[in-house]
């Protein structure tokens, strides 16, 4: 079949912006939807809400950082997308109350919350010590609860919550290896 007959059909619609089959934000519209976004300083939180405000999102943009999220911000709104830049620690219970009620006081709902805040210590297991890693369960753990927690609280029915795990996730463990067990012979059959 040719382009023309499958977009007739609403079958793999041709997206004109890229010359050819239709692209998810093609296809998802999140207009008068509000995004919140955690991490959104960096890395994966930043391409999300690049990617939510692209599908029509109005975009909250939370991170330590402040500076690296009114920067995010202007850059959004110079593409007539509508972002709020507000500085959250998600391991602070209090904090994620705040963000959530900045969120609620500037655009009157959150529909969307993508938990994508994450920090990891770079040191080998072996070498981390305690407070390294409470540090990162109290961010990249219970600061996602944290924050889908205040967020639910406000959350009309249709919202939705994405908890996104770390890069680190999918990295090899820097955990010791030990060299692999010769298998003991297996016990013989009964007759």
């Amino acid at each position: 079949r040719d382009r023309a007959e499958a977009t007739r059909e609403g079958e793999g619609r041709a997206c004109p912006r890229r010359g050819g089959r239709a692209e998810v934000l093609d296809r998802v519209r999140l207009a008068w939807r509000v995004a919140s976004v955690t991490g959104a300083s960096a890395g994966l939180g930043g391409a999300f809400a690049h990617a939510l405000a692209e599908a029509g999102a109005t975009v909250v943009l939370g991170a330590r950082r402040l500076d690296r999220l009114q920067e995010l911000q202007r850059t959004l709104e110079a593409a007539k997308r509508q972002a709020l830049a507000v500085q959250v620690d998600v391991a602070d219970p209090d904090q994620c109350g705040k963000a959530v009620s900045e969120a609620m006081a500037a655009f009157g709902r959150v529909d969307i919350l993508v938990n994508s805040a994450g920090i990891g210590t770079a040191v080998a297991a072996l070498k981390e010590t305690p407070d390294e890693f409470r540090r990162v369960i109290e961010t990249n753990l219970n600061g996602s609860y944290w924050m889908a927690q205040a967020s639910a609280r406000v959350m009309q029915s249709g919202s939705a919550i994405l908890n996104i795990p770390s890069v680190l996730a999918i990295t090899p463990p820097r955990l010791p290896h030990a060299p692999p067990s010769p298998l003991p012979p297996a016990p013989p059959r009964p007759p």
